[in-house]
């Protein structure tokens, strides 16, 4: 029987594995193999002529997040591929002859969670005598470890690797081979190494601990892999990544150790320079925010444990952004990077300096006082002396700078947490830009307080603008005669338990918080439609109505467009609205002349409002298309009082009847003020005098 076996299978039959003891013996064989990659520190499988997988290991099972039950004799590796590794797959291996072999195929996998995996595969066929494939083993390396972990993952799976430094000891650590990227990395000849220990290359920076966990996880694990310092032929210190396998003979006894390495020198600077980054700020190379908070929670454990206070203190340059206007950002940069220095100079060996960003900065102390009182006054003494030095000149080759500093500081002990000190210290720092800037100011509760009150406050404007709480009332403006030549529409928010909200207080939070954006644009929407039904009544069909327009809602670059689609959703006349912006707009006199052109293009209306109280200037007006020029009440209040401003209306009057412009007064309450406008040539007026604002059903009545 043994003799037709051995003759059918010459014959290039398959007859041959029917015999009992050669298939118990094969089928033995393709287990031990299958037991051997199942502990293999990379995925392995086997698929049939099929493509569908007859075996797989319990590493790669987990990669692709599925039992072995749903993939044996059931799946294909292609069908773990993306559409474009489909491709490339198909590319190598789908051809009338197979390859015998393909080594490091990169391809991307995807795995039962959806997560793109990139893996490199190498496959062996197995082919018969007619050069048809019988079945593939392939092995699979995940590439999104570092190349030190594929390196390691390779040697282990397939020998020697060229690319890495290699080397081979027998059981007492003598170098027995070394191959040339060994020489190349560590200086070392093969017969220089040779009959050495891996001794030869030892830096001294591992202590006799480090070398014994080694070699423990050798003997107890067969491998070893990690981050070694070694030292070349010529003195220098490099780091590389080294794995260690252990050889052993059939009676399980160590015979040999293979050991590989990479120079991994470069990648270890790049990492520590990118960690340093993530934590450092690039200009000043200070601690950043982030380096910042970490540090203040381990401050206030310590601060916990030892019942020490501590302090933060929240820097701001006063006036920072004039520089970079004036002079431009690299001498913004250089005063910041001159700032860092004074303040590391300042302080303390061991407290903390850090750039929050811009030209913010935070200082740390720790370790003050067991008294509050005691703790404060050390930080006010550190704060002044700051102060002190920030102050001073900022001297580059012939330009010198001044800049001055505010700081808030907040003490800590026990209780706080880190993002509250940084809002508290930042809060302190705006009242001291408020009492002036170059000065100091500590937390309290009734910065707090006020804080709360401002975000509670913020959050209903919020609530009153998105359900419609807010409204607009008409204030008449009328001519000499006395006859509503218009209104101006004022904001006003009734609030249900605060009564009616000033306008200078929720006016003033809009602003800051950027709120004025959508309530200005619906401002505009809400004056189109007033102006829309006027339309229909004869006595207000030719009413113009005026409305405040915000510098931050005029700086827009949509805003012409968004007061014409407005115009247009409502079908206005043009000229009955009119916009009424203050002079803080000319601060970029291009882009607000070219926006008004535009606006008066389309037929609005153009008002300064405040006139005199800003930056205009005779020249200014010149170059705007405004017009209507609206004199500030804070001058109307003054006349019979003031002499001064009584010459400043006047002067306002005439500078308006030479460019042809209309003037309007705000403010008129007494007769004797009117009198006065009308003597000076005013030609329209608003005021308590001519009427309160109004909702819009009694202004309309008051008109009747």
């Amino acid at each position: 029987m043994g003799e037709s076996a051995i003759t059918s299978y010459s014959n290039g039959s398959r007859s041959a594995f029917t015999h009992p003891s050669l298939a118990s013996r094969l089928v033995a064989i393709e287990n031990e193999i299958n037991s051997l990659f199942e502990r293999v520190p990379f995925g392995s499988h086997s698929l049939d002529a099929e493509g569908t997988y007859k075996s797989i290991n319990a590493l790669e099972l987990a990669w692709l997040g599925y039992t072995r039950d749903e993939v044996i004799g059931k799946k294909k590796l292609v069908d773990f591929l993306t559409p474009a590794s489909q491709d490339k797959f198909h590319a190598y291996f789908d051809h009338p002859h197979p390859r015998a072999a393909v080594n490091d195929l990169e391809l991307d996998l995807v795995r039962r969670d959806g997560v793109s995996m990139p893996i490199s595969l190498s496959v062996t066929d197995h082919l018969d005598d007619a050069h048809q494939l019988l079945n593939r083993r392939a092995v699979i390396f995940d590439l999104t470890e570092s190349r030190a972990n594929r390196v390691r993952q390779r040697v282990s799976a397939v020998a020697f690797e060229s690319l890495s430094g290699m080397f081979i000891t027998d059981r007492n650590q003598m170098i027995l081979q070394v191959n040339n990227a060994f020489t190349e990395l560590t200086g070392y000849t093969a017969q220089e190494a040779e009959g050495q220990t891996p001794r030869l290359l030892s830096s001294g920076r591992h202590n006799k601990a480090f070398y014994q966990a080694m070699w423990a996880a050798l003997k107890e694990k067969g491998c070893w892999h990690g981050e070694v310092w070694n030292r070349r032929k010529d003195g220098s210190i490099f780091v590389e990544w080294l794995s260690v396998s252990t050889v052993l003979d059939v009676a399980g006894e160590v015979t040999h150790y293979v050991a590989s390495f990479i120079d991994i020198t470069a990648r270890k600077s790049a990492q520590d320079q990118m960690a340093h980054m993530a934590y450092h700020d690039a200009l000043t190379q200070l601690p950043n925010r982030r380096l910042l908070q970490d540090r203040l929670n381990q401050a206030l454990a310590a601060a916990r444990r030892s019942g020490l206070y501590g302090a933060l203190l929240f820097i701001d340059l006063d006036n920072f952004k004039k520089i970079n206007d004036s002079a431009g950002h690299e001498a913004g940069d250089l005063v910041l990077v001159e700032a860092a220095n004074r303040l590391r100079r300042t302080v303390r060996e061991g407290d903390s300096v850090a750039r929050l960003g811009g030209d913010e900065f935070a200082i740390l102390l720790e370790d003050l006082d067991t008294d509050r009182l005691e703790s404060a006054a050390k930080a006010q003494q550190l704060g002044e002396k700051i102060i002190e030095v920030l102050a001073q000149p900022y001297v580059f080759g012939r330009h010198k700078f001044h800049c001055s500093a505010s700081i808030g500081i907040d003490l800590y002990a026990h209780t706080e947490s880190g993002p509250d000190l940084l809002q508290h210290a930042d809060l302190a720092m705006y009242q001291s830009k408020r009492a002036g800037r170059n000065t100091l100011r500590f937390f309290d509760q009734a910065m707090q307080t006020a804080l709360n009150s401002h975000v509670a406050l913020e959050n209903e404007l919020r609530l009153a603008l998105e359900e419609g709480h807010l409204q607009l009332y008409f204030q008449p403006q009328r001519d000499r005669t006395g006859k509503a030549i218009g209104a101006e529409a004022l904001l006003r928010w009734p609030h249900g338990e605060r009564g009616f909200v000033a306008p200078a207080e929720f006016i003033a939070l809009a602003e800051e918080t950027g709120l004025i954006l959508p309530i200005g644009q619906w401002v505009l929407e809400a004056a189109c439609a007033q102006l829309k039904d006027w339309e229909d009544q004869p006595r207000t069909r030719q009413l113009r109505l005026a409305i405040n327009v915000s510098a931050r809602q005029f700086r827009q670059t949509e805003f012409v467009a968004q007061v014409r689609q407005a115009m247009e959703h409502h079908a206005v006349n043009p000229a009955l609205l009119k916009l009424e912006v203050t002079e803080s707009v000319l601060l970029d006199v291009t882009d607000t002349v070219r926006k008004m052109e535009a606006l008066r293009a389309l037929g609005v209306q153009l008002s300064l409002d405040d006139f005199g109280t800003g930056y205009s200037s005779l020249s200014i007006l010149t170059q705007l298309p405004i017009t209507q020029l609206k004199i500030d009440q804070s001058f109307v209040r003054n006349i019979g009082v003031k002499p001064s401003d009584a010459s400043i209306i006047q002067t306002i009057i005439s500078m308006a009847q030479i460019l042809d412009m209309e003037v309007i007064a705000e403010g008129v309450e007494t007769e004797a003020q009117s009198s006065f406008l009308e003597q000076q040539g005013c030609q329209l007026f608003q005021g308590a005098l001519f009427g309160p604002a109004v909702p819009i059903a009694v202004f309309e009545a008051q008109l009747a």
